[in-house]
């Protein structure tokens, strides 16, 4: 530590330009990771942050450095409980639109209003998903912790059966968050957004809201593996319209009739366990049924999703 800050000080005091700078300190913050990591102590270097927790259980949540089939990266490790199971959990993906340094992932469509920044799909004036892949670098994995955030667009109506594509995991067959892993596709959780909080339209309500007709129409892939609010409190909808002021999938917020979903053990992480271990990447999906004069997206402005 004492060449650390002795490094540091020589920077300050030779850096010649910005960049040159900018270099140096990134090697020292590496040094910095690998004296976190204490990765001294291990032969080989750990392959997840599970490896990490079992071999030195008092680990820190932190960044470390792990050995994948990509070669060594510098992976985020939370080593507390999560999702009822203890720390050693590695992160895969991560987004925090609050943070004004971030951007959407490729192929997203940055929306914002009042503060709120979010990323939504591309391609509003049709039914479609956009996309992100997380590779889990080959770390073997059992089970997927998350949460995401998100906020309603216009008029949403969870997995309503008037579109064809509802029974489909390839397709849009949600408005809102598609979570699976691999190829083919298997689902993980779906994030769905509903039309209304509390106005009496079953047709388009989601699917835990009492009275709600889509629960037999659910998609047999979904089954319990989901979560599902409205943000919009009034009696109707307007077009275009960026519900900022209730984020969905809190649990917070909730209108009269949704009290089964908001009320979900675990809110707002969710939890899927296996029956076998799996390498398989992650993907993430912003879909919507519905385009053209009556638009419908459920952008995201947080996510972080951890396998173990």
């Amino acid at each position: 530590m004492d060449g650390i800050i002795s490094s540091l000080s020589h920077i300050k005091e030779t850096a010649t330009s910005n960049a040159g700078a900018i270099n140096d300190i990134l090697l020292l913050v590496e040094d910095l990771i690998m004296l976190q990591n204490d990765s001294s102590s291990f032969s080989p270097i750990p392959t997840s942050c599970q490896e990490i927790k079992i071999k030195q259980p008092s680990s820190p949540s932190g960044v470390y450095l792990l050995a994948t089939n990509n070669g060594t990266k510098h992976v985020y490790c939370n080593m507390e409980e999560l999702c009822g199971s203890g720390g050693g959990w590695t992160r895969l993906a991560y987004l925090d639109m609050t943070d004004a340094t971030m951007n959407c992932p490729s192929g997203f469509r940055l929306y914002q209003s009042g503060g709120v920044r979010a990323c939504g799909r591309e391609r509003i004036g049709e039914a479609s998903c956009t996309s992100v892949q997380f590779p889990s670098n080959g770390i073997s994995y059992s089970q997927v912790c998350g949460r995401v955030v998100g906020y309603q667009y216009g008029s949403p109506d969870a997995v309503s059966p008037n579109f064809p594509g509802h029974n489909d995991i390839n397709s849009h067959y949600v408005d809102g968050v598609s979570i699976t892993r691999g190829s083919p596709r298997q689902h993980v959780w779906t994030l769905m957004a509903g039309l209304f909080e509390a106005h009496n339209d079953p047709q388009h309500y989601c699917p835990c809201t009492q009275g709600s007709n889509q629960n037999s129409t659910l998609a047999s892939f979904i089954g319990y593996d989901y979560f599902c609010e409205s943000a919009n409190p009034a009696d109707h909808y307007e077009v275009n319209t960026f519900y900022t002021s209730d984020p969905l999938w809190d649990g917070k917020g909730c209108g009269s009739l949704e009290g089964v979903c908001c009320t979900v053990p675990g809110l707002p992480w969710f939890n899927k366990i296996f029956d076998t271990t799996t390498n398989d990447y992650l993907e993430l999906r912003v879909c919507g049924d519905q385009g053209g004069w009556d638009p419908e997206n459920v952008p995201v402005s947080f996510y972080e999703l951890y396998v173990k």
